[in-house]
This record gives C-alpha cells, structure tokens and sequence, in this order.
C-alpha cells in the first residue's frame, strides 16, 4: 500500500488539476426511507481514490472532441436493425430535451413534458437552434453512458462506482440526508439547483436558475466537491438493481461497436430481459421537486438506459491510482 505522505503528496497533484482526494473508509449506503430501490441501507466501504471537484463542463467537453473527434450517441441516426419495431421516421439523432407542459395531468407520464427531439446534442442542449454561448462552466449535458467512458479514457480516468460517488457527495457526514446536513434549506439558503414550485409547471425559480447553473454556484461539501446534489444526475460505471445488493456483481465494462457505442446486444448480467442495460444514475438534477423525484439526496439512485442521453444527465470522472 502506499505510504500515506506519498498518497497524499498525489492528492495534492491532483488538486491542481481540479480533483480532489477522498479518504478510504467505511459508510452507511442508501437509505431505508424514501425511494424503495435506495434501501436496504448496509455498511460499504471503499479505498481511497480522486474524484473530478465538478461535474465535467461544457468547456471540458469542447476540449475532448477537438482531440479525438468523437461524436456522441445524440449525434448519431439509431440503426434500425437494433430498435425492431419503431417507425422509421422516428430513427433520427436527437436527445431528450425538457419541455415544460402548459398542463399536467398525470405525474407519472413523463412524456408530457420529455421531447425527443431532433438535432438535440451537447452542443444544442436545448434543441436545434440553443447553443452553447455562455454555459461553458454550465457541465455538459445530452451524453450517454458511453460518452462519459469515452471521455474518461482520453482523460486517464474512469467513470465511479455508485459506493465511491455516494461516499464522496455525504462529505464525511455519514448518515446525513442531504450532502451539507439534515436541512434541505438551512438559514433558508439554497444549497443546490433543484425545482421550487410545483413541477413541471412552475418554477419559482428561488435558487437563481431554471435549468442548469454553473458548476461552482453552489456551496461545495466537506470535501469541496461541488454539484453533489442538483443541477445534473451523473453517470456511475455500476448496473442498475431494483435495490441495493452489497455483494452484487459489478461489471466494468460493455461491449462496443466499431463506432464508439455500445453494441445492443449487450444486456445487464442481472436483469437479462433488459436487452438495453441500464447504469445507476446519482444526484438528481435541476428538474428535482418536493412534488415529484425527492432525489436532491446522497443516498438517492435512479436507472438509465445507457444508450439515452438528455439535457439533465452529466458526469464526473475518478482516479484509482497514483499518477507518475
């Protein structure tokens, strides 16, 4: 094992090219009283790793692709042959893209304010004609699992583990509901974007933003991570369960296909009917209410295609290991 000093000395390294060191150790995981797939709550532990102090920007983004010319899954017309059944005039590139609804009706259809909508990509966040100008500190947003892992190869870094991420967003406050505390709004300060208002029709917009904000607007946690909670749910590199197993399976890997993606007859080794495997999503995001998805929580977890993409999901990146 390495020396504490020199671990440390790494840590530092590492600071200064915007992560931060987190200790190994031993917490309380999930939570036995909100969400039925957080629970059951059990003792997990992890090693010590780096992990990115915001999620990756946009300005980020725009610096991998101008090296290795990738082209996110958004960015690519689905080939029929791997969506048997759906129309084909509905085969086009796009990203689900939020749309407030003038009306709802049942909160458990979330087509009504989801759009599919065509030409929607990290660098069109809100459609075709939505640009980056100003949001290059905003974390990027429209990329799939297998973008964020692409990303984090060019980097030299991977994608967390669901353990790692919840260690890193509770600060060292093991057991505490929120990543700051027990109060959601302390002293009525915003700690994190999320929804204030009745979702999806009104937002008071009280924290400052209506959709994503930048990506140090909000106080960091004890461990000066900042985004933990809110503004975009991030990718893990952990399959998805309907709850928690401690000593469950993890895969570090999926196939590929010859253009980046990820092959459709891959399939989550737990759930084999699911024939589009599905990632633990962590965080919540900006579209997060009381009314609706109370996942602003550490302990809080949510499955994703890894083939979708949307303008609320985003990432960060970890390091295992001692950089020379």
């Amino acid at each position: 094992m390495m020396h504490v000093a020199a671990e440390m000395d790494v840590a530092r390294d590492f600071d200064v090219a915007g992560m931060r060191f987190i200790p190994g150790g031993t917490f309380r995981m999930g939570s036995n009283f909100h969400y039925p797939e957080e629970s059951p709550a059990h003792r997990a532990a992890v090693d010590g790793f780096w992990i990115d102090r915001t999620p990756v920007t946009n300005r980020d983004f725009k610096q991998f692709v101008a090296a290795t010319g990738h082209v996110t899954t958004a960015e690519i017309a689905p080939d029929p042959k791997d969506y048997p059944g759906a129309l084909p005039h509905m085969l086009y590139a796009g990203s689900l893209v939020f749309v407030r609804p003038p009306s709802t009706f049942d909160l458990r259809d979330w087509s009504q304010w989801w759009s599919f909508m065509k030409a929607a990509d990290w660098r069109h966040p809100l459609g075709p004609r939505s640009n980056l100008a100003g949001l290059d500190d905003h974390p990027v947003v429209h990329v799939s699992y297998a973008d964020a892992m692409a990303y984090a190869a060019w980097a030299g870094k991977d994608l967390p583990t669901e353990a790692e991420w919840e260690f890193a967003a509770r600060g060292g406050l093991d057991g505490a509901e929120y990543a700051w505390g027990d109060e959601f709004t302390p002293d009525d300060v915003q700690m994190a974007n999320t929804w204030q208002g009745e979702f999806p029709r009104e937002n008071t917009r009280a924290d400052g933003y209506e959709g994503t904000s930048p990506v140090t607007a909000f106080p960091p946690n004890g461990y000066d991570l900042h985004d933990m909670v809110g503004n975009v749910w991030e990718w893990t590199s952990d399959w998805y369960t309907e709850r928690h197993e401690a000593d469950a399976p993890k895969a570090c890997c999926i196939p590929r296909n010859p253009r980046g993606g990820v092959e459709r007859d891959s399939y989550d080794p737990r759930l084999p009917n699911i024939k589009i495997p599905r990632k633990v999503l962590k965080g919540g995001s900006h579209l997060c209410a009381p009314n609706y998805c109370r996942r602003y929580r550490p302990a809080a977890r949510h499955a994703e295609p890894v083939d979708t993409s949307t303008s609320h999901v985003g990432f960060r990146c970890v390091v295992r290991r001692p950089v020379a």
